[in-house]
């Protein structure tokens, strides 16, 4: 995995994280968007995730972290382009617009070779650092559940 932070007051502190995933793109995809796969990786409580994955769509759920607490999550796809694309808000308590995480899917040689990449950017460095956290262990959820062979 790769990390790339920067620091700019202009624009707010951002990360990129990168991985290589052993699975074609459009695999990865399923597991990001559909909420039955999602729920398996993504430390979701069972039952709280609804995915409606088009531009303007609403996303819910409630991530679990490791000693147990709840985070009711919530937002709107901004930008959806299967299965290469998906610009996701997240709506953030206290902030009048969404923040926003970008995740690109890139395949290399071979079909089973799936870059994904996902970039934030926030309006703190504690937010960013807090942020990249949280999607290093997305990331690793992910990676996880595909090595599983996990199926809908």
């Amino acid at each position: 995995m790769s990390t790339e932070q920067t620091n700019a007051a202009a624009n707010g502190f951002s990360y990129t994280l990168s991985r290589t995933l052993d699975a074609p793109a459009a695999r990865v995809w399923q597991a990001w968007t559909t909420p039955d796969q999602y729920a398996q990786w993504a430390h979701a409580a069972p039952g709280s995730v609804e995915l409606d994955v088009r531009p303007g769509g609403a996303w819910k759920a409630t991530m679990v972290t490791p000693d147990g607490a709840e985070f009711p999550l919530t937002g709107t796809y901004v930008e959806v382009d299967e299965p290469t694309h998906l610009v996701v808000g997240m709506d953030v308590p206290g902030r009048s617009t969404p923040e926003t995480m970008t995740v690109e899917l890139t395949e290399q040689e071979g079909p089973r070779n799936t870059v994904i990449t996902l970039r934030q950017t926030c309006d703190t460095a504690e937010a960013r650092d807090m942020a990249e956290q949280g999607s290093g262990m997305l990331l690793d959820g992910l990676e996880r559940f595909l090595a599983d062979g996990a199926k809908d």
